[in-house]
């Protein structure tokens, strides 16, 4: 779909009179794109060939722009979606941006903001540079990029009093950070031995021992890109070409005239792109389609413009509510399907209806659980609890309708007869009596041999017993043949055989009731089962995600050196980091929140949980 879409870029975020504009097309693309997407964004210095290494990704020599003039080609941030050539039925995205240090913008703010919303849409983030990761290098971090995500984006919509907290939630969903180094000319050695380009990276994150201004300033860029990208690696790169002057034109030369070593090079890189560029996240291992993205993307630009500063939180609701509600609709809608396509109607019995209702049921719930997330307070399951219940009431409704209209039109033809024979006064001689409850017998005969009659069929046919009443009663009165007595023992029995039908018509009603109990028990009993399992999933996801959470803590905090004073992050000794990291802080409340909280040990059991939302749920389905 994508590729068929997608023939070039186009701009997905314009950077226009200094402000950030979404482009409705873009949106659309990403809107019609179900699929789950890998994220590639790529930022740095302009004219350092950012959107070279993009177009190889592309597998195109044309593409994004290319500039051969000091001015940036590149504004705002643009996109290219094709199909991911490793990773069937995943997408992978593109996104190229305009070059950070541009003198045309004359507003940094906005370098600021671009470099931000690059971090907070990928699943892989490239930062390009040239010639060397030096102390120069990392400096072009600091102004207003690396050093100010703390200040241009947040984890949670509440300001904590600990900023370190919300800092640390940056880990778990920020995006896999790569370097890439052009024009590389240098040898890869390290004290006289060789080294790989990762251990390039490694060493040049180094903190500067001490604890002077200028060293805290030197340390910052390389302690955020250590706290906040926990995975990392670099990429170098040789001169593509010997003759600068063919660099203007690089897009149009022959793959026979590019270095040969700069051409391992990229396509050792994009490999590694196709190869271990992982699906876009979430928090809480939320698969990223194309569609949620942009709303990611509307709702993160929203932000900025307003003001505010782009909250994952809040991004997360804003993109729940939406996805939710469609999740809601896409299991009634399937509910619905299934139900026209199974059920014929009438069906025979109502539990013939309600088994059929079960198993779509199931279905629907499956279908919503598999694309809903983040429904906390189970509000969205409970519309779906209430909109298939009434779904199911409508098929009931058009089952007992169908019932009661082929039972009257079959006991109309099958009682014509009858009612010509008393028009005509048939049954108005000595033995009449007899003669008409012979006649009707016939009918009864005739309308239980009739199939699939459904629901409705002996509430029909007391219904027509009913109406022959004053009719029976006047032949009976009116039968010389008989007797006082006999036509009073006559009389008598009629009122039995009524008050019988009657009795049978009333079981029927209970026991209906009751398979409609019963049918009630099982869908809170399967929305309970499936929700179970879900809150499992989800929390086997957040034990991983706090395990590599905890992992990255201990690395960089113990076995690295003390963190510098910070404004927002006062020294510590390694003896209160580790308290900190191993004794995480719980209340009671915590308890009844495990799809919230990202700390519970593995020992514990869901059940009391589960329990508690079950109740919840029931009583708000039986009050519905």
């Amino acid at each position: 779909m994508a590729s068929e879409t997608m023939k070039a870029p186009m701009c997905l975020v314009e950077n226009k009179n200094k402000q950030l504009l979404v482009n409705p097309g873009a949106i659309q693309i990403l809107n019609s794109i179900s699929q789950p997407v890998v994220v590639v964004s790529i930022v740095g210095m302009y004219r350092t060939g950012k959107s070279y290494l993009m177009n190889c990704l592309a597998g195109q020599n044309h593409g994004f722009p290319l500039g051969s003039t000091v001015q940036s080609q590149t504004k705002g941030i643009w996109m290219w979606c094709v199909p991911h050539p490793t990773k069937p039925n995943h997408t992978l995205i593109l996104l190229d941006t305009e070059g950070l240090g541009d003198v045309e913008k004359g507003d940094p703010r906005n370098d600021a903001w671009i470099f931000a919303l690059a971090v907070l849409l990928s699943s892989t983030f490239v930062y390009n540079s040239m010639s060397t990761i030096n102390n120069d290098a990392l400096e072009k971090l600091h102004p207003g990029y690396v050093t100010k995500l703390t200040e241009l984006i947040r984890a949670k919509s509440s300001q904590r009093p600990d900023a370190i907290e919300d800092v640390r939630e940056f880990v778990s969903f920020f995006p896999d950070f790569i370097w890439t180094v052009r024009d590389f000319t240098l040898e890869l050695k390290l004290d006289g031995h060789c080294i790989t380009e990762d251990e390039y990276l490694e060493n040049a994150l180094k903190l500067i021992p001490g604890y002077g201004p200028q060293i805290q300033t030197s340390n910052w860029p390389r302690e955020c890109i250590r706290q906040f990208f926990p995975r990392r690696k670099c990429f170098v790169f040789d001169w593509p070409v010997s003759d600068p002057q063919l660099l203007a034109k690089i897009e149009n030369i022959p793959e026979s005239q590019l270095n040969p070593k700069f051409q391992k090079q990229s396509k050792t890189f994009c490999s590694h792109i196709f190869t271990h560029a992982s699906t876009k996240k979430l928090k809480e291992g939320i698969l990223v389609t194309g569609t949620r993205l942009g709303t990611l993307v509307e709702t993160y630009v929203d932000a900025i413009n307003s003001g505010t500063i782009p909250c994952l939180e809040n991004a997360v609701k804003t993109l729940a509510e939406r996805e939710n509600s469609i999740a809601v609709q896409r299991a009634v809608d399937h509910y619905s399907e299934q139900m026209a396509q199974r059920v014929r109607l009438p069906t025979d019995t109502l539990q013939e209806l309600l088994d059929v209702h079960t198993a779509c049921e199931k279905e629907a719930i499956a279908v919503f659980m598999e694309h809903s997330f983040s429904d906390n307070q189970w509000e969205f399951q409970k519309k779906l609890m209430a909109a298939i219940e009434k779904r199911k009431e409508d098929f009931m409704q058009r089952n007992e309708a169908s019932s009661l209209s082929y039972c009257q039109t079959e006991l109309e033809k099958l009682s014509e007869p009858l009612r010509e024979s008393i028009s005509h006064g048939a049954f108005s001689v000595p033995g009449g009596h007899s003669l008409y409850l012979e006649a009707r017998k016939k009918v009864k005969q005739g309308y239980k041999q009739v199939p699939r009659k459904g629901v409705k069929a002996n509430e029909v046919f007391q219904n027509f017993l009913k109406s022959l009443i004053t009719t029976e009663d006047s032949i009976l009165q009116s039968d010389k043949a008989l007797t006082d007595g006999q036509k009073a023992m006559a009389a008598e029995q009629a009122k039995k055989e009524a008050a019988k039908k009657e009795l049978e018509l009333t079981r029927q009603h209970q026991k209906e009731q009751e398979e409609m109990m019963e049918a009630q028990k099982r869908t809170f009993s399967e929305n309970m089962a499936q929700l179970q399992k879900k809150m499992e999933r989800e929390r086997e996801t957040l034990l991983r995600e706090q395990e590599r959470v905890l992992e990255h803590k201990l690395k960089v905090r113990i076995h690295g050196m003390e963190v510098p004073a910070r404004p927002w992050l006062p020294r510590k000794k390694k003896c209160d980091i580790v308290k900190e990291i191993m004794i995480p802080k719980r209340t009671p409340k915590d308890m009844y929140v495990i799809i919230k909280t990202s700390d519970l040990p593995r020992s514990w059991s869901t059940l009391p949980i589960v329990c508690n939302i079950g109740m919840q749920l029931l009583n708000s389905y039986m009050i519905g």
